[in-house]
C-alpha cells in the first residue's frame, strides 16, 4: 500500500516526463530531477476554447509565486512594432536574429539558477525527495518485471537511467519518507470525505428547492381558481343589468301602448259615429264592414291587456333576479377578500420576482384605461340598443299607418256624400303628415345614434393604439427604474465572466456592457425572457441585440490544397470549408483557390462549368496556360486551377506524396496569383494553409505586390509543423522567386539543412498574420521538441503568431440529422444512440448478449504521430475489462499496416474486437453514434476533431494531454476546473500506464454509475463546437491587420 501511495504521489510532479526527456549525460537529469524539489511547483495546463484555467488558486494555496509566467495562448499577439510589415523593410537579417536567439535564456538554464538560489534552504526536503524516487523507481521496476507489456525495453532503459543516478539517492531515510506518504494518505481522505458531505448538502439543497417549486404550483392553482370566480361573477352582474334595461324599456312600451289605445277608442268613437250617419244614408253593407274592423281592434286590446300580465308575471321575476345578484354580489366580496388573502401569499412567495410586480402594476394602469374605453363602449351600445327600439316602434307605426292608408282608400267613396267624412279624412292627412315628420325625425335619431356609435369605435381604437405606441415608446427610450441595481451589476458581471471564458469576443462585450450602463429595456427584457434557457442560447440572444451594429464584411480568398468534402485528406479540408462558411455567415465574402485534382468527389461540386477564358502562369522559364472551373461547395464560390503543363501536376490519381511535390505546389501557388491578378480581384485577406500554399507570402511580396495585386494582407495557417515541405534551394526558381535573395537564414532557408528552403519558414517571416490550430500546440511549437526546427523562427515572430482552436461543421456533424446513422437522436432523446449501437454491433458481427457492455472506438491515421503503440495497448487492455473494441483506420506507413493486419487477423472472427483498415465515411459515423467511449491517445495533436465530433454523438473522449485536446477535453476529475466544463478523461504521459489510469476510471464510471455518465454524456452533446467562437477570433485578427494596413495608407 505504502509502494502504490508513493506513486500515485510522486507522479504528480513527473508530468510530461518520457523515455525521451531523460537523455544519456548525468548532468541533463540532475536539471530534470531539480524540478521535482517540494519548493517546485507543477504548471497546470492552459485553458483553451471552453475555459481558461486559473492558476491564481493554486499559487494562493502554495503562498508562491509560479517559477516562470508562460504565455497564455489566447494572448493577442501583436506585430513586430507598430507599422505594417514590410516586405522590403522589416525582413530580419542574420545578423538581427542571431543575438536575439541568443539572448534567450532557455528553461534549463533557468531551472539550474534556481536550484542554486535555493540549494541552502531545500537542502534536507531535497534530500528526504530524492531517496522517494529511489523508491519508487524500485517498485515500478518491480512491477514492471511483474506484467507482460511489450514495452519491456522502455524499462530497461529508465532502469539504466536510475542506475546513473543511484549514487545521488543513497542518502534517503525510509521513515521520512513513510511520514510523508502517511500525511498523503491522511489528507486524500479529509478530501474525500469533505467531498461526500458537500453531496450530501447538494442533495438536501435540491429536495428543498422541489417542495418549494410544488408550494408555488399550488399557490398559482389556487389563484387561476380564484380569478375564475371572479370572472363568472363579473358575467351574473352584467347580465343582470341587461336584464333591468329590458325591464325599463318593456315599462315605456307599455306606457307607449297605453297612450295609442286611447286613440284607438276615439277612433273606434268616430267610426261609430259614421257608422250611425251611413245608416242613415242606407249603407248597410259597409257599415257591416266597419263592424267587423272595429271587432278586430277589439280582440286586438284584449291582446295587449294579456302581454301587459305577462310583463307583471316578469317584473316578479326581475325582482327575484335582483336578490340573485345580491346573493352573487355577496359572494364577489367574499372571492375579492379571499383573492386579497392570496395575493398577499402569492407576493410573499414570488419577493424574488421583481419584475412580475412591474408588470402587474403596469397592467393595471392598462386594464383601468381599457375599463374607462369599455365604459364608453358600453354607453354608446346602449344609444344603438334604444335607437334600434325606436326603428322598431316606427316600423310597428308604419304598419298601423299602411292599414289607415287602406281605411282611407275605402272611405274616399264617401267624400261626396258628406262634409264630415271629407273632415275626417283632412284630419286623418294630418295624422298621417304628423306620423311621416316623426318617423324623419326618429330615422335621423337614428342614424345620428349610430354615427355617434362608429365615432366612439373609432376613438376606442386610436387611444388602444397610442396606448400601444406609448408602452413600447417607454420601453426602448426609457431606462429600466423598476429593477434593483443588483440585476444590473450581476448582467455586468455575467458580461464580463463571458469575456475571460472566451464565450464572447472583447469587441461584443463592449456594445453589451454600455445597454447594461443604459439600463436599457431590450437588454433586461431579452435577460429575462432566456432566464430559463441555456447559457449559449442567452448568448446568441443578446449578440442579436448588437448585430445590427456589424461593420461591413471583408473579402476573403483562401488559397488552400484541400476542402471538404470534394478534397479531403486530413483536417486541413474540414478547417477550409468550416471557416469559410462561419465567416460567409458573418457577413464575409469569402471564395476559395483549389486544384483540380483528377480524384475529387466531382458529385459534390454543383454548377462545375469551365471559363472560356485561360490564365497563363509563369513557370521554368516558360508561361504555360490554365483552364479555370468554377462550382460552389457547400455554398461556397471555388474557382479550380487546371494546370496544362506536360507534367501533368494534379492528374496523378492522389493528392499528396508525389516525388515533386514542391514543384506542383508553387505552380498551383503562383497560378492562384496569377487568377487573381487577371481577373482584377481586390481582396482584404488573402489566407494561405500549410506548406503547399505558403509560397503564395513571399511570391506576393516579391512579385505580385509590385504589380497591382496591392490590397491584401496575407494569412498564413500551419496545421501540422511536422510536415514543412523544405527542397533543395534550386527548385525554388521554378516558380519565379529569386534564390538569392531568398536563401538566407532570416528568410527561407532551412533552419536544419542550410542548403535547402524551408515554405514554412517563408511563410512565418512574409505573413501578417501566423496562426496554428489550438493555444497549447502554439506553445509546444516554440520549444525546441515541438517546433521541428521552426522554434527560433517563431519565436522571433512571435508578435504575430498565434493559435485559435479550431471548430466543427455542427450541420454536417449532427446525429439528430445524420443520414447515415439508422436512428437519428438527440441529448434528450438517447435511446436512438443505444438502438445504433445495437445496429452496428450486428453490421460488424460483434455479440449483442450484453447491451450494457461499453464499445470503445477509435478512428484515425494510424501513423506515429498518433500514438500507434498506445492504439494497440488499448485493444488488448478493454477486452481485459471487459468491453469492446473497432478500429477504423489505415496507415500509409507500410511496417505498421503490417502489424495491424495481422493482429486484424486475430481478431477476425472474435465477439468483442473488430478492426476495419480503410477509412468508410459512413461506417466512421456509425462508430461515432454507437461507442460509449472514444479513444485518442496521441504523442502530439496540433488540434483534431475526432474528439469534438465524438462528444457531438455522445461519446466521452479518452485523450492524452497534448495539443488540441488539452484545449478541447478536460478530466472529470479534475479539481481545479469548474464542473460544467468537464467532459472526458486524459492521462499526461504517454505510457501504458497513464492510458490503463483513464480508462479504468471510464470503465468504473460507466459500469457503476450510470446516471452521472448520462448526464456527462448529455453535456457533452449540448457543447458548442462550431466555428462561431474561432471565426469571430480570425475576423477580430482580419479587421485588425486590414485597420493598420489602411491607417499606414492614410498616412503615405
Amino acid at each position: 500500500m505504502a509502494a502504490k501511495c508513493s506513486i500515485c504521489f510522486f507522479s504528480y510532479g513527473f508530468n510530461g516526463l518520457s523515455e525521451g526527456n531523460y537523455g544519456n549525460d548525468v548532468d541533463s537529469w540532475k536539471k530534470r530531477v531539480s524540478l521535482f524539489l517540494p519548493s517546485r511547483r507543477r504548471l497546470l495546463p492552459v485553458c483553451c476554447k471552453i475555459q481558461r484555467r486559473n492558476l491564481s488558486s493554486y499559487n494562493r494555496r502554495q503562498g508562491k509565486k509560479p517559477p516562470f509566467e508562460r504565455i497564455r495562448p489566447s494572448a493577442k499577439l501583436q506585430p513586430n512594432s507598430d507599422d505594417e510589415f514590410d516586405p522590403e523593410h522589416s525582413v530580419p537579417n542574420n545578423g538581427d536574429m542571431e543575438p536575439s536567439v541568443n539572448r534567450e535564456k532557455t528553461f534549463e538554464d533557468y531551472v539550474d539558477a534556481r536550484g542554486d538560489a535555493e540549494h541552502t534552504d531545500e537542502k534536507n526536503s531535497g534530500t528526504q525527495f530524492a531517496s522517494a524516487i529511489e523508491t519508487n523507481r524500485d517498485v515500478m521496476h518491480a512491477d514492471e518485471q511483474i506484467t507482460d507489456s511489450p514495452a519491456q525495453s522502455a524499462v530497461a532503459k529508465a532502469s539504466a537511467i536510475n542506475g546513473v543516478g543511484a549514487e545521488l539517492l543513497s542518502s534517503v531515510q525510509p521513515d521520512d519518507l513513510i511520514g510523508m506518504i502517511k500525511n498523503a494518505e491522511r489528507n486524500i481522505l479529509l478530501l474525500n470525505q469533505a467531498r461526500v458531505h458537500a453531496l450530501e448538502d447538494l442533495h438536501k439543497i435540491l429536495s428543498e428547492k422541489e417542495t418549494l417549486k410544488g408550494e408555488i404550483n399550488n399557490l398559482e392553482k389556487r389563484l387561476a381558481e380564484a380569478d375564475a370566480q371572479i370572472k363568472f361573477a363579473s358575467q351574473e352582474k352584467v347580465h343582470a343589468e341587461l336584464l333591468e334595461d329590458q325591464l325599463e324599456n318593456l315599462q315605456n312600451e307599455l306606457i307607449n301602448r297605453g297612450g295609442s289605445g286611447k286613440s284607438e277608442l276615439e277612433l273606434y268613437e268616430n267610426r261609430s259615429k259614421i257608422s250611425n250617419e251611413g245608416a242613415l244614408l242606407a249603407r248597410d253593407g259597409h257599415i257591416h264592414s266597419l263592424s267587423k274592423e272595429v271587432d278586430s281592434l277589439r280582440t286586438e286590446n284584449l291582446a295587449l291587456k294579456y302581454d301587459i300580465q305577462a310583463l307583471k308575471s316578469m317584473l316578479s321575476n326581475l325582482k327575484n333576479t335582483d336578490k340573485r345578484i345580491v346573493t352573487l354580489e355577496n359572494e364577489s366580496s367574499f372571492l375579492e377578500s379571499s383573492m386579497k388573502e392570496l395575493e398577499s401569499k402569492l407576493s410573499v412567495s414570488q419577493q424574488e420576482s421583481s419584475n412580475i410586480s412591474t408588470l402587474k402594476t403596469e397592467c393595471k394602469d392598462l386594464w383601468a384605461k381599457v375599463e374607462n374605453l369599455q365604459l364608453l363602449l358600453d354607453k354608446a351600445t346602449k344609444q344603438a340598443d334604444q335607437a334600434i327600439l325606436v326603428l322598431q316602434q316606427n316600423q310597428d307605426l308604419r304598419k298601423k299607418v299602411d292599414k289607415l292608408e287602406e281605411s282611407l282608400e275605402a272611405a274616399t267613396i264617401f267624400k261626396a256624400s258628406s262634409e264630415k267624412t271629407q273632415q275626417y279624412n283632412e284630419l286623418m292627412q294630418q295624422k298621417i303628415k304628423l306620423l311621416e315628420e316623426r318617423l324623419q325625425k326618429s330615422d335621423e335619431e337614428i342614424y345620428s345614434y349610430v354615427q355617434l356609435y362608429q365615432e366612439s369605435i373609432k376613438e376606442f381604437r386610436d387611444t388602444l393604439n397610442s396606448l400601444k405606441e406609448e408602452s413600447k415608446k417607454r420601453a426602448l427610450d426609457e431606462p429600466v427604474d423598476d429593477m434593483p441595481w443588483e440585476f444590473w451589476s450581476c448582467l455586468l458581471l455575467t458580461i464580463d465572466g463571458w469575456v475571460l471564458e472566451n464565450k464572447i469576443l472583447n469587441s461584443e462585450a463592449v456594445p453589451l456592457r454600455e445597454m447594461v450602463w443604459k439600463r436599457d429595456r431590450r437588454i433586461c427584457d431579452a435577460y429575462v425572457i432566456c432566464k430559463e434557457k441555456t447559457e449559449d442560447e442567452v448568448i446568441s440572444t443578446f449578440l442579436q441585440l448588437i448585430s445590427s451594429q456589424a461593420s461591413p464584411g471583408l473579402h476573403v480568398i483562401h488559397i488552400a490544397a484541400e476542402m471538404a468534402p470534394v478534397a479531403k485528406v486530413g483536417g486541413l479540408g474540414d478547417v477550409v470549408t468550416g471557416l469559410g462558411k462561419a465567416l460567409q455567415k458573418k457577413g464575409h465574402l469569402v471564395e476559395i483557390v483549389l486544384p483540380k485534382y483528377d480524384c475529387m468527389q466531382y458529385d459534390r461540386i454543383r454548377d462545375l462549368r469551365v471559363l472560356d477564358a485561360t490564365v497563363y502562369s509563369y513557370f521554368d522559364g516558360k508561361l504555360f496556360q490554365n483552364k479555370v472551373w468554377t462550382g460552389t461547395v457547400e455554398g461556397l464560390p471555388v474557382y479550380f486551377i487546371e494546370p496544362h503543363h506536360p507534367s501533368k501536376f494534379f492528374w496523378r490519381g492522389q493528392y499528396y506524396g508525389e516525388q515533386d511535390d514542391f514543384k506542383r505546389f508553387s505552380f498551383f501557388s503562383r497560378a492562384a496569383l496569377e487568377l487573381l491578378l487577371q481577373v482584377g480581384k481586390k481582396p482584404d485577406i488573402i489566407h494561405c494553409h500549410d506548406w503547399q500554399t505558403a509560397f503564395v507570402a513571399p511570391l506576393y511580396w516579391d512579385l505580385y505586390f509590385p504589380k497591382g495585386l496591392n490590397s491584401a494582407r496575407i494569412c498564413f495557417t500551419c496545421h501540422n509543423f511536422e510536415y514543412q515541405g523544405a527542397a533543395p534551394a534550386s527548385e525554388l526558381a521554378s516558380c519565379g522567386l529569386d534564390v538569392q535573395q531568398l536563401h538566407r537564414p532570416d528568410r527561407m532557408q532551412d533552419n536544419s539543412a542550410h542548403d535547402r528552403v524551408n515554405p514554412i519558414k517563408g511563410a512565418i517571416v512574409f505573413s501578417n498574420i501566423v496562426t496554428t490550430v489550438s493555444p497549447t500546440y502554439a506553445q509546444e511549437v516554440r520549444t525546441a521538441e515541438g517546433g521541428k526546427g521552426l522554434h527560433s523562427t517563431l519565436n522571433f515572430h512571435s508578435k504575430k503568431f498565434m493559435g485559435i482552436l479550431n471548430g466543427i461543421d455542427t450541420d454536417a456533424w449532427d446525429p439528430a440529422t445524420d443520414i447515415f446513422l439508422k436512428v437519428q437522436y438527440t441529448a434528450n432523446d438517447l435511446q436512438g444512440k443505444a438502438e445504433n449501437k445495437a445496429a452496428m454491433r450486428r453490421h460488424l458481427r460483434l455479440s449483442s448478449a450484453d447491451d450494457s457492455q461499453p464499445l470503445v472506438g477509435c478512428i484515425t491515421r494510424l501513423v506515429p504521430q498518433k500514438g500507434v503503440h498506445l492504439i494497440r495497448h488499448a485493444i488488448y487492455r478493454t477486452l481485459e475489462m471487459g468491453g469492446q473494441f473497432v478500429l477504423l483506420g489505415s496507415s500509409p506507413v507500410p511496417h505498421i499496416q503490417r502489424e495491424f493486419k495481422g493482429i486484424a487477423n486475430q481478431f477476425q472472427d472474435h465477439e468483442h474486437i473488430r478492426l476495419i483498415l480503410k477509412y468508410d465515411e459512413s461506417l466512421s459515423r456509425y462508430i461515432y453514434a454507437a461507442s460509449d467511449m472514444f479513444i485518442i491517445p496521441s504523442i502530439f495533436e496540433p488540434c483534431g476533431l475526432t474528439q469534438m465530433i465524438a462528444m457531438r454523438y455522445g461519446s466521452v473522449p479518452i485523450v492524452r494531454k497534448t495539443g488540441g485536446l488539452n484545449d478541447s477535453v478536460f478530466d472529470v476529475d479534475d479539481d481545479t476546473i469548474r464542473y460544467q466544463y468537464r467532459n472526458g478523461f486524459t492521462f499526461a504521459t504517454p505510457d501504458e500506464q497513464g492510458l490503463n489510469g483513464a480508462l479504468d476510471r471510464a470503465f468504473n464510471l460507466y459500469n457503476n454509475d450510470s446516471e452521472t455518465w448520462q448526464q456527462l454524456v448529455q453535456k457533452n452533446m449540448n457543447i458548442d463546437f462550431s466555428w462561431r467562437s474561432s471565426a469571430s477570433q480570425y475576423e477580430e485578427l482580419y479587421a485588425k491587420s486590414v485597420a493598420r494596413a489602411r491607417a499606414a495608407t492614410s498616412r503615405t
